[in-house]
Formats: C-alpha cells, sequence, structure tokens
C-alpha cells in the first residue's frame, strides 16, 4: 500500500468507498504497482478479497505483498484473500490436465464461444459469504489483474464486458464491495480493432468510477521518472463535476512517488 497514492485519492484503510469500479491500464508503461497497492490496501482494511491472477502466481504476489507489510498466505488461510490461480488452470486447460473446480472455471478455452459465467458465478459465491460476516467499513473486493489477457485467449470483448457487467451489478450494487481490474494496450494495438484491448478499455471507462491510466514518458526512457499516470474521477450527482489530475511518479522497492509534471528533483 502507498500512503502518497491514498492521499492523492483521499481514501485510507479506515475509510474504504464503497461501490468503486477502479480501472487501471497502461501503455508503454507498466501499471502493476497499482494493482499492489490495491491488494494490499483492501486487506489491511479488512475486506474479504477475491483476486482473479491471469498473469502472475500467488507466490509472485506474496513476495511483493511481503515488502508492503501484507502476509497474503496467512490472509488465505483465515479465509480473507480468495486467490484464483487463473495463469495454472488457463495451462492445464489447454494441456487436457484438468481436474479440480479452479479448471473447470476455465473450460471456455475449449468452447466454440467462449464465455466467463463459471468464473462470475465463483466470484460470486465466494464475496456473497462474506456479505454477513463483513460490515459497511469492509466491503468485499474483486481485484482482476489484467483482462486483456482474456482476449489473447480467445474471449470475446463482449463476453468481458458482459463478466465486468455482472460482477459490477452482483458486488458493487448487491454487496456495497468493489471492482478493481487492469487492461493492458500494447504499441501496436489497433484502436479500431473491435477485439482490441484499446476497444475494451474505452468501454470500459464507461463504466469505471474511478481510472487510473499509466503511460510511459513521450520522451522515452528516463531513470528518475518511470511515466505518468492520469487520475480521473467520475462525477455523480447533478452538482459534482468530474476531476482530473496528471502526475508523474517513480516506483521504489517500497514506495511510489508523485509529483507535478515537470516538478521532480532530476529535472530541476
Amino acid at each position: 500500500m502507498f500512503v502518497e497514492l491514498n492521499s492523492i485519492l483521499n481514501t485510507s484503510p479506515d475509510d474504504v468507498t464503497q461501490r468503486e469500479f477502479i480501472l487501471l491500464s497502461d501503455r508503454k508503461a507498466d501499471a502493476s504497482f497499482l494493482i499492489h497497492h490495491y491488494l494490499s490496501f483492501y486487506l489491511k482494511a479488512g475486506c474479504k478479497v477475491c483476486f482473479v491472477g491471469l498473469v502472475q502466481s500467488l507466490s509472485h504476489y506474496s513476495a511483493v505483498a511481503q515488502r508492503l507489510g501484507v502476509n497474503l498466505v496467512q490472509a488465505r488461510e483465515k479465509g480473507q484473500l480468495v486467490f484464483v490461480e487463473a495463469l495454472k488452470a488457463s495451462a492445464a486447460v489447454m494441456l487436457d490436465q484438468t481436474g479440480g473446480d479452479v479448471a473447470q472455471m476455465f473450460d471456455y478455452l475449449r468452447s466454440p464461444v467462449p464465455e466467463l459465467r463459471a468464473l462470475f458465478e465463483f466470484v460470486r459465491a465466494s464475496l456473497s459469504q462474506a456479505e454477513a460476516e463483513a460490515d459497511s467499513n469492509s466491503p468485499p473486493v474483486l481485484i482482476v489483474d489484467d483482462l486483456s489477457v482474456l482476449l489473447s485467449l480467445g474471449v470475446s470483448v463482449k463476453a468481458v464486458l458482459d463478466f465486468t457487467h455482472y460482477c459490477q451489478a452482483a458486488i458493487c450494487s448487491q454487496l456495497q464491495g468493489s471492482v478493481v481490474t487492469l487492461v493492458r494496450c500494447d504499441d501496436d494495438d489497433d484502436d479500431d480493432e473491435d477485439e482490441s484491448s484499446s476497444h475494451l478499455l474505452r468501454a470500459l471507462s464507461h463504466q469505471c468510477t474511478l481510472s487510473l491510466r499509466v503511460e510511459g514518458l513521450r520522451t522515452g526512457y528516463c531513470r528518475d521518472i518511470h511515466g505518468q499516470v492520469e487520475i480521473w474521477w467520475r462525477g455523480t450527482g447533478e452538482n459534482v463535476q468530474s476531476q482530473r489530475k496528471i502526475f508523474q511518479y517513480k516506483v521504489y522497492d517500497k514506495s511510489v512517488s508523485f509529483f507535478a509534471p515537470g516538478t521532480s528533483s532530476a529535472v530541476l
């Protein structure tokens, strides 16, 4: 969890905003540090978290979380964290080594019309169990580390959008919880292509309540500035305006520094 980012977003583990759909994205940069932030943030807040790992394993996230002061193994053992080893399960299905409930969620890899119904049902069941236990300050949370991976596995943009829509309805509306997901856009993405990650990102931008878009510097690589992040809050109600702020950032081993564009000590 990065305290400086919490300050920018005006939030803390003691005051968790409910019913949020948080969209993370990156282009020519790596927004993984935001996934690590939200995973440790919600666990420290006492929320029950269902994490769908499509990119990395539990051991990877556990090693990073340890540096941020969170023990994922302990959280999993006491039932606070449900970690779906989607990376491993997808490989098992493709190699015809299916077995167990998790692998069954990814049988869509063999379907001529892939859908994510089984994955959604698992997520909803996992987080619904926490509804009676969690108080109003500890809503259930779904985190998906990279939805764009599903496109490369043959899932259509429409099927992914159906999945996020149902997750938003079940988790944000019914359970008063939150959803956090990441979408990566490649450099060679065709913005006009209907099945591209850029198209998925644009569609999800209409669903989210908070967007953090990470991009590389237009001037190229810099040792002291790793990129910039555009933060956009969607306004709610008649008198609330949407807000947009841009920061440059540098990632350290256990923290991230944010600063206004052009104010880094490296360029002054």
